[in-house]
């Protein structure tokens, strides 16, 4: 087609243009893969950003961010002008004249090398082009990338061809905003937002000339011009940017001698409030949405999605203040009770090296024992060698010399704790408290972690005496059982005990077995019911982890979490619906836009009676006498007939304690104990939970209530709206002295030790009851008479009463302990 060129100049010229646009279309399409990619038509009308994602509470309070590059987008308009001068003046001074290629700097560039005077001449849009489509990347280049001198130039060609893509479809204002919104500023602060927010704790519109010539100038090289780390280059670098101001008119002479002789004040600031740190909930928000940003195409890290969690912000600075108020109290409690001795033991109160398990589970020891295998004493030298270290304490973190074996020594000991707050009825979580401290200690507490229940489980097996037709009336007697059980082929018997190791032989109705955490009596309702029913109820209320069908299994022995009881215990406030928590509400793009609303799954799994009847045994832990929740006296939760459900529990040895605390609108759940099981208390009267985890519940509440700004309000339970058709209205006979303010399983498990001779039961006396009157009209829904509240004198002379009888039964237990048969 060129031979009808006849003049050869024009046919060479025209051959030449030919080949420039074959090339630059073959570079577009990346012909044989030769290029590698180049941004298409669409990428540039719809440009991406790596955009960090913003953790909100339901309340609208930002508390965490997920970013790879920490960066927050604005528009011009809230760019301070003189960032925008100062940029021009620096990097691009001829940005308004060009069309995103700069031919006189490149000639003026071009010549300057030639001399030795290396220096760039891309303009801002090929910078923009560079950061915005990675155009330098391996991944960009093809073939072609493994040429050196070929290499540079195809990526600076795709540069250009972008650059100028962008000026055709962008305003110069457009543009220079995408840019200072991608820039890296260094300390991992990407876009002028967030770099003004950390170096000066202000708003990018807030910016002073002097600040925004510091920022610039650091575009340069953020390392070497950080002015946190490089004071004396920053400034240097600053003043620099401040005299090509000057020289281009953007300030006047004498500002540029005022500003230069201006100090760095420089201001350490983060992007908001929780936005720079981690945190149990913004973990457990990520493991949440990780399923739903799969199926949906999302990165949480890179798609500047806004997630609204159902966290309420208030609710949930109380249980964090509750929390670490007891765990305080709860730490100084432990130390006082262990002294310099090791607190590590097993069931039998045998001494567990402890410290020595830890170290060879470490990864770096299996290495060490290869490389020293001659030499075990170098193993040794390794893990006792002191380093600088920053240890966790109630105090503040504190810098100390530590080994690794003081480390695993020193957190072997620190008691945890997870909680957990949920409205029933939306199925939304409005606490989240995963541990003491998410910087030292990883583990989530409320869903990660698995414990033994202890009593807290009880209520699954008055469940299923419920549903297999009994009534909160009827009794049972508390007194020894043998209950038989398979093992192996082999005929087992399982001889449960009282916390107190002591049988009253008083009849007892369920509600008030139930509330007095009666060990003989839940065993006995298990054999009545099976202990596979139990199971059964246990999970349909929502427990899912796996449950052994043992005798024992309702006194609590199975793992379970804090979230799993939770969402059970609040199937009896939702009227027998079981509502599967949901941890974020909705999730927006950037405009607002609403991408997703999360709805609660729910499934009725109790008839709205028996979810009734199961809230009236719960409050049977306050209603009853000597109910195990009756501690919850001594805080302001007792107004306007307010009542509260709960449930105790302490699992052998006072490993575990929890609480689970209903109210009238939430329920929430606390688990307080060491990671290391054989880290415990030693008794009751330090260990059990209404000792150690009902008290933060009581906290938590009481600040609920103080605040009017909550929504939360004191009140009764909701009346039955069906017609309740079991026996409700049996008082229990008020006893002058409480015997079992102690509620752990103390053997709960299928051993049969420590047997007590017949010898040692004890008598009931006429004179220790004191009948209340009996009602002569009972109604169905009516509150028994031994609801009636004691006075505060007598609540203190209760409270000694209690205090002596457990250093009593302390010492007998002691004896008992002493006089074990030997072989069980």
């Amino acid at each position: 087609m060129f031979k009808e060129i006849r003049n050869k100049y024009i046919r060479y010229i025209s051959i030449f243009l030919y080949c420039i646009i074959i090339f630059f279309c073959a570079l577009q399409l990346n012909f044989l893969w030769l290029f590698g990619y180049s941004p298409s038509y669409k990428d540039i009308k719809a440009p991406t950003q790596s955009v960090g994602s913003e953790l909100y509470t339901s309340d609208g309070k930002l508390i965490g961010r997920y970013y790879k590059e920490n960066r927050t987008p604005v528009s011009f308009k809230e760019i301070s002008p003189s960032v925008i001068e100062a940029l021009i003046a620096t990097e691009d001074v001829r940005f308004y004249s060009h069309m995103g290629i700069d031919f006189r700097s490149l000639l003026s560039s071009g010549l300057s090398t030639a001399t030795g005077d290396k220096r760039g001449a891309s303009t801002i849009t090929q910078q923009l082009a560079k950061n915005l489509y990675r155009t330098r990347y391996n991944k960009s280049q093809g073939v072609i990338k493994h040429i050196p001198v070929v290499r540079t130039i195809v990526s600076k060609l795709k540069e250009w061809m972008t650059a100028v893509k962008l000026e055709s479809n962008y305003s110069k204002d457009d543009i220079i905003t995408m840019y200072l919104n991608t820039v890296s500023f260094g300390n991992n602060a990407f876009g002028i937002k967030t770099a003004a927010r950390v170096y000066f704790d202000k708003g990018p519109n807030d910016l002073q000339v002097p600040e925004s010539a510091l920022l610039v100038g650091m575009l340069k090289g953020t390392s070497v011009y950080n002015p946190i780390k490089n004071h004396e280059k920053a400034l240097e670098r600053r003043n620099v940017v401040l005299a090509q101001m000057n020289k281009y008119n953007y300030i006047t002479k004498d500002q540029l001698n005022t500003y230069k002789n201006t100090p760095i004040q420089l201001k350490v600031g983060s992007v908001d409030d929780g936005s720079d740190g981690d945190s149990y909930l913004r973990a457990a928000v990520d493991k949440y949405l990780e399923k739903w940003a799969d199926d949906n195409d999302y990165d949480l890290y890179e798609d500047g999605l806004k997630i609204y969690t159902t966290i309420d912000s208030k609710l949930q600075k109380y249980a964090e203040e509750a929390v670490a108020d007891q765990m305080k109290i709860i730490q100084k409690r432990f130390y006082s009770v262990w002294g310099n001795e090791d607190p590590w033991q097993d069931s039998e109160k045998k001494k567990v090296d402890y410290p020595d398990r830890a170290m060879r589970k470490l990864p770096v020891y299996a290495m060490l024992e290869k490389k020293y295998s001659n030499t075990p004493d170098s193993i040794k030298a390794y893990f006792n060698k002191k380093k600088k270290m920053k240890i966790f304490t109630w105090k503040g973190d504190r810098d100390t010399l530590f080994s690794t074996m003081d480390s695993i020594r020193y957190y072997g000991k620190i008691m945890n704790a997870g909680m957990m707050t949920m409205d029933p009825f939306s199925g939304k979580i409005k606490v989240w408290v995963g541990g003491i401290d998410h910087k030292f200690f990883k583990y989530d507490h409320v869903n990660q972690s698995k414990r033994q229940a202890g009593s807290t489980f009880k209520p699954f097996a008055y469940l299923a005496a419920l549903e297999a037709g009994m009534s909160p009336c009827d009794k049972f007697t508390d007194k020894p059982v043998k209950i038989a059980y398979q093992e192996k082929g082999k005929t087992e018997y399982w001889e449960p005990k009282n916390a107190d190791w002591n049988y009253s032989y008083r009849e007892m109705s369920l509600r008030w077995a139930m509330g007095k955490s009666v060990n003989t009596i839940t065993a006995q309702v298990t054999e009545a019911v099976g202990a596979d029913n139990v199971v059964k109820w246990a999970k349909e209320c929502g427990i899912e982890s796996p449950l052994q069908a043992v005798p024992s299994v309702s006194l609590g022995p199975n793992d379970v979490s804090v979230y799993e009881m939770v969402r059970a215990y609040s199937t009896f406030l939702n009227e027998g619906v079981r509502t599967d928590p949901i941890l974020v509400e909705k999730i927006t793009d950037q405009d607002d836009n609403v991408i997703e609303d999360f709805k609660a799954k729910t499934k009725r799994v109790l008839s709205e009676e028996i979810a009734w009847l199961m809230l009236y045994m719960l409050r049977g832990g306050m209603e009853e006498p000597g109910g195990t929740s009756q501690a919850l006296w001594e805080w302001d939760l007792w107004k306007k007939g307010n009542q509260i459900g709960g449930k105790t529990g302490t699992s052998s040895d006072y490993v575990d304690a929890w609480y689970m605390g209903v109210t009238k609108d939430l329920v929430t759940g606390v688990w307080v104990g060491c990671d290391e099981r054989t880290a415990h208390f030693n008794n009751g009267a330090t260990g059990e939970g209404s000792r150690t985890a009902l008290p933060i519940f009581a906290k938590f509440m009481e600040k609920v209530y103080h605040d009017p700004s909550t929504g939360y309000t004191y009140g009764p339970f909701p009346k039955a709206k069906v017609k309740i058709t079991r026996q409700i209205d049996c008082p229990s006979p008020r006893v002058r002295v409480d015997t079992s303010s102690t509620d752990s399983l103390a053997v709960d498990s299928t051993s049969t030790d420590v047997p007590i001779a017949d010898d040692q039961q004890p008598v009931l006396k006429e004179e220790e009851i004191v009948k209340t009157e009996e009602k002569k009209t009972p109604e169905p829904i009516k509150q028994p008479a031994a609801e009636v509240p004691l006075t505060r004198k007598e609540k203190r002379e209760l409270r000694k009463k209690e205090r002596e009888e457990e250093k009593e039964r302390e010492r007998i237990k002691k004896e008992q302990e002493k006089n074990k048969p030997l072989g069980k």
